[in-house]
């Protein structure tokens, strides 16, 4: 299974055109937040609908920048993983959204112990024969993805916690908009593939775990596996 993995699209619907073809070629994509930019309803379905008519197979998780109305809609529409588990082929799909306080207040911020509860019922619902593919807005703490320019790491322990007894096959993850690389937590891979208007994404070949990966800016690849 081909993975597209895109983040931080913060509304900017005119850089999909860019990755058009690897979208519609795509088995899955996956968004891991900041859909829109301080948006609600309207702005979340331009994108979504753009992503759509490129792709029909796609769930996200809202980041911190996603208004409550945003979010309702994503969920309406049945593709917001945030605090869920979803069986898409021989996967389980799982993720959670929002971020951790930001040094500018944003709509969608938890703390470590909001974030350990949604985990904790993820947790309850994963089986354990199927492979896991984990979609985070926020990072988990401690790899490049969560590396801010003044060399400090400013992800979640709750979400490396999770990583570390869960071990899923991937994680997803954005927000962190310098942070993007790819990393791994045990047998976990995790990338951060950069904000979509810094032409970043990411493309997974999966065969329940990672067999190929490929970080691209545009039409270059940065790093791969």
């Amino acid at each position: 299974m081909r993975i597209l993995g895109i983040t931080d699209i913060h509304g900017r619907i005119e850089f999909l055109k860019i990755i058009s073809d690897e979208l519609k070629e795509a088995d899955l994509i996956l968004v891991s937040g900041d859909i829109t930019h301080f948006g609600g309803k309207e702005e979340a379905l331009s994108v979504i609908k753009d992503i759509r008519n490129l792709n029909k197979k796609v769930f996200v998780v809202p980041g911190n920048c996603d208004y409550p109305e945003a979010q309702s809609f994503l969920t309406s529409e049945g593709i917001n993983l945030h605090g869920k588990c979803v069986l898409y082929r021989d996967y389980v799909l799982a993720g959670v959204g929002g971020s951790l306080t930001c040094p500018g207040r944003t709509p969608n911020e938890h703390s470590e112990e909001k974030f350990r509860i949604y985990l904790e019922n993820i947790k309850m619902e994963i089986s354990q024969h199927l492979p896991l593919i984990f979609v985070s807005h926020q990072p988990p703490v401690d790899t490049v993805c969560d590396l801010v320019r003044n060399g400090m790491h400013v992800g979640s322990k709750s979400i490396r916690d999770f990583i570390i007894d869960t071990q899923p096959a991937l994680c997803l993850t954005g927000h962190i908009h310098e942070g993007r690389g790819v990393d791994s937590i045990g047998n976990t891979v995790v990338v951060n593939p950069g904000p979509l208007h810094y032409e970043g994404y990411v493309m997974v070949d999966l065969n329940r775990g990672v067999e190929r990966l490929k970080l691209m800016k545009g039409r270059k690849i940065i790093s791969g596996l």
